[in-house]
């Protein structure tokens, strides 16, 4: 029992560093900006190109790992993650920083669905893996939100560079613990690893994504239209190529229930608003409120404690109220934490932002768990690792979403700002592409001019982040809604019509915890009170 739960330690710190790296650079981004003259748009796709590249690989990096075993694909992701983290941190330029993101992305990618599928063998009992899965889930919502808080840290006493280092060290305790404890599981029975489909899935998430993104950032265009119908037909066509496959990349059958879709929708949008969010807070903390690197990062602390702890929690609350409820109300409690900072203003003080930040943790603690405990149960053993990448892509490309689309509306709002009279022309091109480099003109400026300058530069970046909340907060009610009326009496995969997310004590079992049927499968029935 002891080393079941040591090998869990081991998983969350893999999942809690992949977390980290989502976010991490939120608040190193003025000094990427300063040293390396990164743009705007530049600035965007360091820190989403992570996400985009991670995403788009998971379903693929799952499947392999049903193939060739989980332990020896995360092992060799952790080596390939130290390596590639070790060359970005000293990147000469935006580019080749950019390039680097993408690098570890890749090496992301056969880390995430790899821990999840382990814990789905390690632990067979379905109350210990509820538990595991809540620890696992916690270490994942927290990484996301400590990502600043030790991105601040680090930036108070070394360069930028030093948020990719510390990933070295971890990589290595990983390597170490996971060659001590770690078994191996995989499918006995894989079949062949289909490179076509691999091909199809990464064009088709990556085409849309991108599509996402520019239509959010400059409107629609031609280059975005083509991308996003590229990206359409790469995914149809991946579609109905798993669907002739005897053993394909994912059981895309598994959509045609509208609970799992429900589900995967929901363990999406919990970390959409989270990511944009945390990402723009970090630069508003800085460059309008003025505070530190470390001051902004300990000033998101309440999400980094309520997502850790209601990510815990929800393992329990899940034997009181339906996974249907806590899903719902986690969507629910963003949505309204979000909303509350439509008035914000570069004078708004810190209690009804951290206040915001403590509701945004709770509901994604709560949602993020328990979508994730869903769909790990919902399939064989065998089958957890493609699971698990459906359940890690979702996070991924709502990590990605959330920078590119509510970032892509901060970044619009905050061009059009008017300048003030009597700036030059230069300055004022340079303040026009990010409030980073708005801060630097207008320290180079007359007192007078630059005051007016970096003024009217704060007052569009806040505009713009109120702009995008409001927006956030739109999705995830709408969202929040709709997951409700999804999981209404829905069986998950595997289910009979009466093991459903609102049926309490089903089979006798009075506290409504998860068992496993007479056909050995396993079955998710829950108490609603």
């Amino acid at each position: 029992m002891t080393r079941r739960w040591f090998a869990l330690v081991i998983l969350t710190l893999a999942v809690l560093l992949i977390g980290i790296d989502g976010t991490v650079l939120a608040l190193a981004t003025p000094f990427i900006s300063r040293d390396l003259g990164a743009s705007g748009t530049e600035i965007l796709w360091i820190g989403d190109i992570y996400s985009f590249v991670l995403a788009s690989l998971l379903i693929s990096m799952g499947s392999l790992g049903d193939r060739i075993g989980h332990r020896r694909l995360l092992l060799t992701g952790a080596v390939g993650f130290a390596a590639v983290s070790a060359l970005t941190a000293y990147a000469p330029n935006a580019e080749l920083l950019i390039a680097g993101r993408a690098l570890q992305g890749v090496a992301g990618a056969t880390l995430t669905p790899a821990t999840l599928a382990l814990i789905r063998g390690i632990f067979t009992d379905s109350r210990e893996r509820s538990l595991a899965v809540g620890i696992w889930a916690s270490a994942f919502s927290a990484g996301a939100a400590l990502g600043p808080i030790l991105g601040g840290v680090l930036l108070e006493h070394f360069w930028w560079g030093s948020v990719f280092l510390i990933n070295v060290p971890v990589m290595v305790v990983l390597l170490v613990g996971g060659l001590l404890l770690l078994p191996e599981h995989r499918n006995p029975e894989p079949g062949p690893w289909d490179l076509a489909s691999v091909a199809l899935s990464m064009a088709g998430v990556l085409g849309v994504v991108y599509a996402v993104k520019e239509v959010a950032a400059q409107g629609v265009h031609a280059g975005a239209l083509g991308a996003g119908a590229a990206g359409a037909v790469a995914l149809v066509w991946f579609v109905r190529r798993q669907l002739r496959l005897p053993d394909p990349l994912i059981d895309v059958r598994l959509f045609g229930n509208r609970a799992f879709s429900g589900v995967v929708a929901a363990n999406l949008l919990s970390v959409l608003g989270l990511s944009g969010l945390v990402f723009f807070l970090s630069q508003y903390f800085q460059l309008v409120k003025g505070f530190g690197p470390l001051q902004a990062g300990l000033a998101e602390l309440p999400a980094a404690l309520t997502a850790t702890v209601f990510g815990v929690l929800a393992g329990v609350v899940v034997r009181w109220w339906s996974q249907r409820a806590v899903l719902t109300a986690g969507l629910a409690l963003v949505g309204v934490a979000m909303a509350t900072l439509v008035s914000i203003r570069p004078h708004t003080s810190y209690l009804p932002l951290g206040f915001a930040l403590f509701v945004v943790g709770v509901g994604l603690g709560l949602a993020f768990t328990v979508a994730s405990d869903v769909i790990l149960a919902s399939v064989p053993p065998e089958r957890a690792g493609s699971a698990a990448a459906v359940s890690e892509t979702a996070y991924e490309l709502g990590m990605a979403l959330g920078i590119a689309t509510l970032g892509s509306i901060v970044t619009g709002v905050y061009r059009g700002f008017a300048t003030p009279a009597g700036i030059p022309s230069r300055a004022a091109t340079s303040a026009h592409d990010s409030l980073a480099a708005a801060t630097e003109q207008a320290a180079q400026l007359p007192a007078r001019q630059g005051a007016a300058l970096l003024a009217a530069a704060q007052e569009a970046f806040t505009a713009g982040l109120a702009i995008a909340a409001g927006v956030g907060a739109v999705l995830m009610l709408v969202s929040a809604l709709a997951v409700w009326l999804l999981l209404r009496s829905a069986p998950l995969p595997g289910q009979s019509e009466i093991g459903v997310l609102d049926d309490p004590g089903v089979h006798g079992d009075p506290g409504g915890h998860a068992g496993v049927d007479a056909a050995g499968g396993p079955e998710l029935c829950d108490r609603n009170h």
